[in-house]
């Protein structure tokens, strides 16, 4: 065997050349110091060192880290495959370097590649031969699925805590502006009055739906895959029951190949959080229009705005822009991880360390933009005069013509016609329905009535849509009542 590998598996002193001890010292740090190196006589690159080290960004993870390894520790022990007093002291030292990376007082090394490595270099360091044993029957790949899926337990949680935050802005302006009517649009043209309760109440209910998807990612995050090792499990007598426990998991992986290979649940995470985007994009773009001199439906807070370096009478809605433009950003997260992942083999391949980047971006995106958005909502100043003028110099209640005269028994295709030819002969006299007299109306069908003038009036349009779902008061009240019983009840009380 090579002379170098014998000495530094025996730990006794060499006899190498100068040379040879000069390549030893130069090495920064040297393959014997990683905990990795005993396989390897040359350095790493220092340029690979760089591209493959994960520390700058997975470092973010070393709060479960710490608590999957103590939780690794006390199994350990409680199988005496180490000593309650090792383990102890590795529980110890983990807590110490808790609070020092709280406190903003540990170095992380590129060199030690990632957040696993540097935890335990500083431990071992720290309490010495106790340290290396805490990654008995315990591989990498193991090790940061289960940092991977505590972290993303967590994060979800605290990322339907920021939907039901907004959720919860919207009801209130929902029920603030619960008479205010609003144009509804289809292919951005006015198609029927509802009210603008109604509208956000729209934006509430897809909220619902994505808070439900991310109960899903959750349930898919919660599966411990510690105890699987490299990929085939382990030779050690370990208990995966114990740590489950301590970690408080619901399940745990039933096969060690899919447990260091799994990143469904990271998809899942990011295909909730693109359709989640793309919710708030869609809000952001109908906030843009809304605020614009051409609709000026809205007002954004001055808080939530920027001005222009040239025109000084801009207010430029910034943040709904910037939202709209981090959509993208996720769903690309999502595409790149799905390439990850499409032809990997089984079982871990380094490949897998591209899903954390563009995971925590895509959290830190969907946080900010949840967060931000719930703050643009409270602060919006609605221009009820504006909206209702909206209503009243359209055509939007063309529909509610037709519907009057089927419900005097004509046929609707009839009444569909009906109704058509008197927009037209509006638009081209350069008015609108309510602008007809009697007499006009009659032209057109004997069947109408004084009673027309009341059935086409906005607030008859809106009331009279009282179908389940629909947007009368009634049924946007049961809307709004309804939705604050569900922020009840799952934690938000509004």
């Amino acid at each position: 065997m090579n002379n170098k590998i014998n000495q530094l598996q025996s730990g006794t002193p060499n006899a190498a050349t100068n040379s040879e001890q000069r390549e030893s010292e130069s090495r920064q740090p040297g393959q014997a110091s990683r905990l990795w190196g005993g396989r390897f006589e040359k350095s790493t690159d220092e340029m690979i060192n760089e591209f493959q080290a994960s520390i700058n960004f997975d470092k973010r993870m070393y709060r479960e880290d710490i608590e999957g390894s103590q939780a690794h520790a006390k199994m350990l022990a409680a199988q005496k495959i180490i000593s309650d007093d090792d383990a102890e002291k590795i529980c110890a030292g983990l807590q110490k370097i808790l609070s020092d990376i709280d406190a903003g007082k540990f170095d992380f090394s590129v060199a030690l590649e990632d957040i696993h490595m540097n935890v335990e270099k500083v431990l071992t360091d720290a309490i010495g031969e106790a340290g290396g044993r805490l990654h008995t029957a315990r591989s990498r790949n193991d090790q940061v699925a289960l940092d991977t899926h505590l972290y993303m337990r967590r994060q979800v949680r605290e990322v339907q805590r920021l939907i039901l935050n907004l959720q919860t802005e919207l009801v209130k302006a929902a029920e603030k502006n619960r008479d205010v009517i609003f144009p509804g649009y289809t292919h951005l043209q006015r198609a029927q009055p509802i009210l603008f309760a109604h509208h956000l109440l729209a934006y509430f209910s897809m909220l619902q739906r994505d808070f439900a998807r991310f109960d899903g990612v959750y349930q898919r995050a919660d599966l411990m895959p510690l105890g699987a090792g490299a990929l085939a499990g382990t030779t050690f007598p370990i208990d995966r029951n114990f740590v489950a426990r301590e970690l408080n998991f619901g399940a745990i992986y039933s096969n060690s190949l899919d447990a260091v290979s799994d990143r469904d649940y990271l998809l899942e995470f990011l295909s909730a959080a693109s359709i989640l985007m793309v919710h708030l994009s869609r809000l952001s773009e109908e906030i843009i229009l809304w605020c614009s001199r051409e609709f000026s439906f809205i007002e954004l807070d001055d808080a939530h705005c920027t001005g222009s370096s040239m025109m000084p009478q801009k207010k430029n809605p910034d943040v709904p822009e910037l939202v709209r433009g981090k959509t993208g950003r996720v769903v690309g997260h999502l595409t790149a991880l799905l390439m990850t992942v499409k032809a990997l083999p089984l079982a871990y391949n380094k490949d897998l360390q591209e899903d954390k980047e563009g995971v925590f971006d895509a959290l830190d995106t969907v946080k900010f933009s949840l967060a931000v958005f719930a703050q643009i909502v409270a602060g919006m100043k609605v221009r009820r005069e504006n909206m209702r003028r909206a209503v009243e110099e359209d055509f939007s209640n063309a529909t509610d013509v037709a519907d009057y005269l089927v419900k005097k028994n004509l046929p609707f295709r009839q009444a569909h016609e009906v109704s058509g030819k008197l927009v037209h002969a509006c638009i081209a006299h350069g008015i609108y329905l309510k602008d007809l007299t009697l007499e006009e109306f009659k032209e057109f069908s004997p069947l109408f009535d004084v009673d027309i003038f009341d059935a086409i009036k906005p607030e008859t349009c809106v009331a009279a849509r009282n179908s389940l779902g629909g947007t009368s008061y009634e049924q946007v009240d049961a809307q709004i009542s309804a939705a604050k019983d569900w922020l009840t009840n799952h934690g938000n009380d509004n």
